[in-house]
């Protein structure tokens, strides 16, 4: 653990946290709701994923067989708004096989698996990458693991945490997991925080830095 690293990570979180306030995350009624999330969440935005949702839910098929049970072109219709629907469709029919024939179709049997077996068992599944694996660790297992995303590779560049946006996705976790506490809850609120403030201040194109809780310790920001 690098000391003066692990309490700057402290301290960025606890400025977002008072600035922001608990997230909440992941909004889902049961854990396969989250999971369904997880996977449509891809290259979309969350307004869209709950669109897809509740179009489940209305159809009454947000279960594993229900899925299993419904026609390609139906389901695709119905998770139309998280695009790349078709693919979509294929990736939670594959999903919900895997469940049914591996774990007999419980979910809890498969999150009782060790962290490192299950990441192995998710990152098996086609369609499913190092965020989504992870996210479905975190927040449907509830398993102490830190979730990277575009968000977090832009904010710790702009702090000059890390050399560049392009850094490898194990390698920039790996900074968290050996510098935090392996707290679930704190992993979860993080990843949240970090999610909120980079789609309210820490922007793309035009990031607010006056308005930003980090602004002392921002490289990029100082600059302004």
């Amino acid at each position: 653990m690098n000391v003066n690293l692990s309490q700057k990570l402290y301290e960025i979180f606890q400025r977002l946290y008072e600035f922001w306030g608990p997230q909440n995350w992941w909004p889902a009624e049961t854990k396969f709701e989250m999971v369904v999330g997880a996977i449509l969440t891809q290259n979309t935005s969350w307004s869209a994923v709950e669109k897809a949702i509740s179009n489940l839910k209305k159809a009454n098929i947000l279960s594993i067989e229900g899925i299993l049970q419904t026609p390609d072109k139906i389901l695709a219709q119905l998770i139309r708004p998280t695009g790349y629907y078709n693919q979509k469709a294929k990736r939670l029919k594959d999903f919900c096989s895997f469940l049914r024939n591996e774990f007999n179709s419980d979910l809890q049997k498969l999150f009782s698996l060790e962290i490192s077996e299950l990441r192995e068992k998710l990152l098996s599944q086609k369609g499913i990458g190092y965020e989504t694996a992870d996210s479905i660790i975190l927040y449907g297992a509830e398993k102490p693991i830190f979730v990277v995303d575009a968000y977090t590779k832009r904010l710790f560049f702009r702090l000059g945490l890390i050399e560049s946006e392009k850094i490898d996705y194990n390698q920039l976790q790996s900074i968290f997991m050996e510098n935090l506490e392996p707290q679930t809850s704190l992993f979860n609120e993080f990843h949240a925080l970090i999610v909120k403030h980079c789609k309210e201040i820490c922007k793309n194109k035009k990031p607010e830095c006056k308005k930003c809780c980090l602004y002392e310790m921002c490289e990029a920001g100082t600059l302004k």
